[in-house]
């Protein structure tokens, strides 16, 4: 196992990468995970993605190079990383023969379900990311309480001056929380509703308002994230404060509805 204090060289297939935050010390942070040469989970936090230099800025399925050291997250996965010391070594993992590639490096590490990863994290202190395919699945968008920043929040996210490689924007907060409701395939499942923090929800929000405005854009992301999805998978993480709760910070569909819905190019 690599010390807390000593670097080493790993190489990772991103899977994950969660919209950014603010950070508690710093501007704003995105959390990242993916499987190591060794068929490993490991959880790279914090990144700045949107400050790395564009030859660094990674796109989930592309394999890095990277230094890291074990963080003081008490969570077995997590690693503190020097983000100077990205490289990327491919383009990412293709989509072909719906996502044949891709699931060759994610399926080996698939569990029953959540119950499941529940229960060894109770028993084990471990793990604390997983991969899993949920039933009965249902899609909630519900408004924040807070639609905007707090001063706070702002405060830290305008730090920008600080850092060479800042971004023209202010980091924008996306004013709803997208859910799943499901089951796991358990016959005693007593169901979960969780929330999904996968950067591309915030992106898609982003374009689809802009695309078609308040009123509408509720439909397409709908469409997407709920019709379209028919073989849907979860890669799920605890919370470091909260180390009994589990969020959904990736999505993994490889067979999508080719159907489109009327009114929607």
């Amino acid at each position: 196992m690599v010390g807390f204090n000593t670097w080493t060289t790993k190489r990772v297939l991103i899977t994950v990468r969660t919209y950014p935050t603010p950070a508690r010390r710093g501007v704003e942070v995105s959390c990242t995970a993916g499987i190591t040469e060794e068929g490993e989970w490991i959880r790279l936090f914090p990144i700045t993605y949107r400050f790395l230099d564009p030859d660094k800025r990674f796109r989930k399925y592309q394999l890095i190079e990277v230094s890291v050291k074990r963080s003081s997250d008490p969570r077995p996965e997590s690693y503190e990383i020097d983000s100077d010391s990205i490289e990327i070594l491919d383009e990412p993992l293709s989509t072909s023969n719906h996502w044949q590639a891709r699931k060759e490096r994610v399926f080996p590490l698939k569990s029953t379900s959540l119950c499941e990863l529940q229960r060894q994290r109770r028993e084990n202190d471990y793990p604390t990311l997983g991969f899993f395919k949920p039933t009965g699945v249902t899609f909630d968008i519900e408004p924040e309480e807070n639609q905007r920043w707090t001063q706070e929040e702002l405060e830290r996210l305008s730090q920008y001056s600080l850092f060479q490689n800042a971004p023209s924007d202010v980091l924008e907060k996306i004013p709803y929380k997208f859910r799943y409701k499901f089951q796991c395939d358990f016959a005693e499942c007593n169901g979960h509703f969780m929330i999904c923090t996968d950067w591309e929800l915030g992106e898609s929000y982003r374009k689809w308002r802009d695309k078609y405005g308040v009123s509408r854009w509720a439909a397409a992301f709908r469409k997407k994230y709920e019709y379209e999805m028919t073989d849907l998978h979860f890669f799920v993480g605890t919370v470091l404060r909260h180390p009994d709760s589990w969020i959904i910070v990736g999505l993994f569909y490889p067979r999508k509805v080719p159907d489109r819905l009327p009114g929607f190019e």
